[in-house]
């Protein structure tokens, strides 16, 4: 009884949660005077990740072309916004009017965006609520607002970015600037309807230490009633290089305010990056989560070069309909936050959109009910939106999802005759490596001639029982496969069992990223053979363990990460710059910017490590704020080294037994303060071995 009135009151707070969230915006959209001009999040595209400044007046055709040929457009994305970089060197003429980069687009501006408006689409321009200062932005329209509102609209745009680079140089006050650039557009010459989006990318630590009410964190606050849409959050990333954490950072600030999101007015976590440096799977789930927080879909790469498989992604139609979804609710979370975690968003229909989203670097299974996501308990149709699979569940959501994935279903209530169990066929999990267990959570490192032990759960989360269930495994080439339990013949709804296996390498294994595939297959009454493939990636095959004594630097990491650009081997993070600690230079050791995990593999064969642990001097070039983090060595999950906070004046020496260590991590945190101009130092590392 205790357990299912703990259902019933959180499946009302829920759908409490979500019906004021509703409420909250119908009653500000009251009182909101910024006009609705787009009621569903718009799509479009921008320049400024793939391109950078780096673009004409042919390439924009040729862009538009793009989106027009490619199906984009037919989709929704019909904005081609020209980001910073059309102005001329001398952006402002001595009459006071923007003026056009002549060698880039020597007709003007105003052809190039009848072009656009002849294929069916419509234009954006870009500038920035500061005064011009060389140096901190290409132009400015401090000063201009109302000039500069009714030139944009006399060259026909129906959307302008508005940046705050040159702003926060002059320590401008976001909102009241942005207040006033809105009205200078609501009050255009031309009468011309244009979209606003607020673009205020300042956060601290990272920009440097500024007061909240000049911070994006604080645009909701405003924005919204002067606004089509406002940044929540610093850059999603840089041009050409976009890491999935700082696609995770952006979301999660995004979704500190769901309740001002309304019909045409949305928060903007940054720009949709496809191929610009995460995976086809990492991208994905930027789409997934872009599309529940009902956030403009812009794509930031060159799509003139992007696969097939992204502009499949791109135009998905279940996806982009949960996007578009005339309610305009954003996204909550619904239990704890961790590496897995579940997102819902209420539809106009009353169903619901539903993320299982694993931050993890290894595959999970995911679960939540219907229940905790406000739908209250029976029977439900679950539509995967980018499978298009439809099965019945008796009230749990659940999936396999890959490492840095996510599965998104479309659940409501279920009708008639009961239709294809929802099972949910689990991903090979590694239990142990030899007789080491497996802990949770990091991919498994093994290596050639090791034995896995491997289970895969299988549950049926459906009404109606399921028959023959079987599972088989497979792994890479020459990977021998033991089966250690037997199936049952049926498995009724709400059941499961949970299969073993034995994995054996060959003692000839090459180094490198492997997978164990998981193969399900089972009768559904009335519906014939249906099957599942699971796949455990990645599966790390190790290189051979390190040797005699060396600089632990100079040995082959497993993988390795940093909160700023990549890790660096003997050089500051960033290059260029040898490793420096309070004057002292060192010839060896690895420089990295907070929160990294740099990992090896010792195979048991080391016994100690030793080196010095610090902030590299080069963060005094950059100024007095940051420079501080906690550096931690890790054995097979285990703590042995916790340097506690280190600044720019503190290195400090380590020396940690290692014996009986499989894997190895070096772990460096940001000290609780953010990562600004933590540039920290894994200092002369030696191994015995």
């Amino acid at each position: 009884m205790k357990r299912l009135l703990g259902g019933v009151i959180a499946a009302a707070l829920v759908a409490g949660a979500l019906a004021a969230s509703t409420t909250t915006a119908v009653a500000a959209q009251a009182t909101a005077s910024a006009p609705v001009l787009s009621p569903t999040p718009y799509q479009g595209w921008n320049t400024y990740y793939g391109l950078g400044g780096d673009f004409t007046e042919d390439t924009i055709k040729s862009v538009a072309d793009s989106l027009v040929s490619r199906g984009l457009a037919k989709a929704g994305y019909d904005i081609v916004w020209l980001d910073g970089g059309w102005q001329a060197d001398q952006s402002r003429s001595a009459a006071g009017d923007l003026v056009p980069n002549p060698a880039k687009f020597p007709n003007g501006l105003k052809p190039l965006v009848d072009y656009i408006h002849s294929k069916g689409l419509k234009a954006g321009i870009y500038t920035d609520a500061g005064p011009y200062i060389p140096g901190k932005c290409g132009l400015g329209s401090g000063g201009y607002y109302q000039r500069d509102a009714d030139q944009f609209a006399a060259w026909g745009f129906d959307a302008v970015k508005v940046d705050y680079l040159c702003g926060i140089a002059a320590d401008l006050d976001p909102k009241t600037v942005f207040t006033e650039f809105a009205q200078a557009l609501r009050n255009n010459a031309s009468k011309r309807p244009m979209i606003f989006n607020l673009c205020n990318p300042v956060t601290s630590p990272d920009w440097g230490d500024y007061p909240e009410s000049q911070q994006s964190i604080n645009s909701w606050t405003y924005a919204p009633d002067i606004a089509q849409s406002w940044r929540t959050y610093t850059d999603v990333g840089f041009q050409g290089d976009i890491k999935f954490k700082d696609v995770l950072r952006n979301y999660d600030a995004n979704a500190r305010h769901p309740e001002v999101v309304r019909p045409g007015a949305f928060s903007d976590p940054d720009y949709l990056a496809p191929e610009l440096g995460m995976t086809d799977e990492e991208f994905r789930s930027q789409l997934t989560l872009w599309a529940v927080a009902a956030a403009p879909l812009v794509i930031g790469s060159d799509v003139r070069k992007l696969s097939d498989t992204t502009i499949g992604m791109l135009t998905d139609p279940d996806v982009l309909a949960i996007n578009q979804d005339k309610a305009a609710v954003q996204a909550i979370r619904v239990g704890a936050a961790g590496t897995t975690e579940t997102w819902v968003k209420r539809l106009a229909d009353g169903s619901r959109a539903v993320v299982l989203l694993n931050r993890g670097d290894s595959a999970q299974t995911v679960t939540t009910t219907s229940a905790a996501v406000g739908l209250g308990r029976g029977r439900f149709t679950l539509k995967n939106a980018w499978t298009d699979k439809v099965t019945e569940s008796g009230g749990v959501i659940s999936a396999a999802v890959p490492a840095h994935g996510t599965a998104l279903f479309r659940v409501s209530a279920a009708r008639g005759v009961p239709g294809v169990p929802h099972v949910t066929a689990g991903i090979p999990q590694v239990t142990a490596v030899g007789s080491d267990a497996q802990p949770e959570g990091p991919a498994p490192v093994v290596a050639g001639g090791d034995t896995l032990t491997v289970a895969v759960a299988v549950r049926n989360d459906g009404v109606l029982p399921v028959f023959s269930p079987r599972v088989t495994v497979a792994g890479g080439t020459g990977w021998t496969v033991k089966p250690l339990s037997k199936a049952p013949a049926v498995l009724q709804g709400g059941a499961r069992t949970t299969l073993s296996f034995t994995v054996t390498l060959p003692a000839g294994a090459a180094p490198g990223s492997a997978s164990l595939t998981a193969t399900t297959t089972y009768e559904a009454i009335g519906h014939g053979a249906q099957q599942q493939v699971t796949v455990l990636s990645p599966v790390v095959v190790a290189p051979a363990p390190p040797s005699g004594t060396v600089p632990l630097s100079h040995h082959q990491w497993i993988t390795a990460t940093s909160g700023w650009m990549s890790p660096t081997i003997d050089e500051s993070v960033g290059g260029g710059n040898p490793i420096k600690l309070t004057g002292t230079t060192y010839a060896t050791g690895i420089g990295v910017a907070s929160p990294s995990l740099v990992r090896y593999y010792l195979g048991k064969s080391c016994s100690r490590l030793t080196g010095v642990a610090g902030i590299d001097d080069v963060v005094s070039n950059v100024g007095p704020d940051g420079g501080t983090a906690t550096f931690q060595i890790v054995g097979d999950g285990k703590v042995l080294y916790d340097s506690g906070t280190v600044d720019r004046f503190t290195p400090q020496q380590f020396d940690v037994h290692l014996t009986g260590v499989r894997v190895l991590d070096l772990v460096v945190g940001d000290a609780g303060d953010g990562g600004y101009n933590d540039r920290a130092d894994w200092a002369t590392p030696t191994a015995t071995c």
